[in-house]
């Protein structure tokens, strides 16, 4: 199977430590994470994904908001410059341990935060990376 993600989810995943906006959020993305870490294929959408899919019944999700549509492009961006290969809607990504090495050591470096600017995550996912990532379910 494959894990459809919107761009700037390839970020949130890195600090994931199952804490999340409601408890169907959160077992959502835990099973996410466990597939993940499972190895399986990410296929990048735009617009809503899988992890979005909890929230997509509530009366104005975020996830449809243009905040999150310039999340996705400033993501896509600077994983797609760490990767050397564009991030866009249609590309498969696999997190094999040295990709996901690489993509937490340049997120605690900040070289890949942009996306991340006044998101009401930032502060936990700062702090999840400042301690080595210690907790993160993927």
């Amino acid at each position: 199977m494959t894990v459809r993600l919107r761009s700037h989810h390839l970020l949130c995943l890195l600090t994931y430590v199952g804490k999340g906006y409601s408890a169907a959020f959160t077992a959502n993305y835990d099973k996410i994470a466990e597939r993940l870490g499972r190895s399986e294929d990410i296929l990048i959408v735009s617009g809503p994904d899988d992890i979005c899919a909890p929230l997509l019944g509530e009366p104005e999700p975020h996830c449809l908001r243009e905040s999150a549509a310039e999340r996705d492009r400033l993501a896509a961006r600077d994983v797609g410059n760490l990767l050397a290969r564009p991030i866009q809607p249609g590309a498969r990504v696999s997190l094999d341990p040295g990709i996901l090495a690489a993509m937490r050591e340049a997120f605690s470096a900040g070289h890949t935060r942009q996306a991340c600017q006044g998101c009401e995550w930032a502060g936990l996912c700062s702090a999840v990376a400042a301690s080595g990532y210690r907790g993160t379910r993927l």
